[in-house]
């Protein structure tokens, strides 16, 4: 083949220099040239792979506010019936150019008040639920606008970790956070899957929006029991600290720079629906927390069979 090609303008082409190697027993026919020519030119099946995995990973990276790493972009394309290698992923990723976002240091935002009374620890660092709606774990962040500081307050079931409730506003007063309580409860009416009063616990760390006369009235009318966590205790609210990093993560540190209350207010609806519903989390297997919560509920309502015998 390589002498064909250093021959072939000189001899008036392929077929010419295959005639006289065939008649000096040295066969060679003019398609097996151009055949071995194809297969050097076309790519080869991985790489018509490669790119085609690339276009999905590229597309699951987009839709998912470009923040997934090879983990959790692997679990989505599997998701999908996409059949691929973990470490494939990785690899893709690396000569894509994409990497998932990196988490930044922690901020402290609220300040605890000395002289007002405090509701007991009824978690006790237990954050896992048996069933949805039995503890919601509660805190709030900031973020920096042009038009000033912006207070964002979240609730989180702890079984799912769904953010069931959230609110915005310019003042960290403490109508941010029944603002984000009273949210939850009004979209639990409205899918018609209410809580039962007594059973549900609400807890956060002892900010003084959190031990507040107002929010204790607010959680008793609504049959909630208040639970403040130990202060000093980086550990006692952690599940609540990963939601607020995951928010600062995938959402507010890629914004830059955001302008006013109602540009926050809309990414933070948009980030909250995405997070919901098509986030995948680890710990719950690898699905978004609303298809958790609707799985225990399928299993929760399936008639109960009895066998006799």
């Amino acid at each position: 083949m390589r002498f064909i090609d250093e021959h072939r303008d000189r001899f008036g082409g392929v077929e010419p220099i295959c005639r006289v190697l065939t008649a000096h027993d040295c066969q060679i026919a003019p398609s097996t040239y151009y055949a071995f020519k194809k297969r050097q030119t076309a790519p080869s099946a991985r790489s018509r792979r490669d790119a085609e995995l690339k276009e999905l990973i590229r597309e699951v990276f987009e839709s998912n506010f470009r923040v997934y790493g090879a983990r959790k972009v692997w679990h989505e394309l599997n998701r999908q019936n996409h059949s691929v290698a973990r470490c494939t992923v990785e690899r893709l990723m690396r000569e894509l150019g994409i990497a998932s976002a990196v988490r930044g240091k922690r901020v402290i935002t609220t300040l605890a008040d000395a002289s007002a009374e405090r509701a007991p620890d009824l978690v006790d660092r237990d954050f896992v639920a048996a069933a949805p709606n039995r503890c919601w774990v509660a805190d709030f962040t900031h973020v920096k606008t042009w038009s000033g500081v912006v207070y964002i307050a979240f609730v989180v079931d702890t079984f799912s970790r769904r953010i069931v409730g959230w609110s915005a506003a310019k003042t960290k007063e403490t109508r941010l956070v029944l603002d984000a309580i009273d949210m939850a409860l009004w979209q639990h009416d409205r899918d018609q899957l209410p809580y039962e009063k007594g059973a549900l616990i609400h807890h956060s760390d002892a900010g003084s929006q959190y031990t507040s006369f107002a929010l204790a009235e607010h959680l008793q009318q609504a049959g909630i029991a208040a639970s403040i966590g130990s202060v000093g205790d980086a550990y006692d609210n952690a599940l609540m600290e990963s939601t607020i990093g995951l928010f600062k993560t995938e959402l507010i540190k890629l914004g830059r720079p955001w302008r006013t209350l109602s540009q926050v207010e809309l990414a933070t609806a948009e980030w909250v629906d995405w997070y919901c519903h098509r986030r995948l989390y680890g710990e719950i297997g690898h699905i978004p927390p609303v298809e958790y919560e609707l799985s225990y509920y399928r299993e929760a309502t399936k008639p109960q069979v009895t066998v006799t015998t």
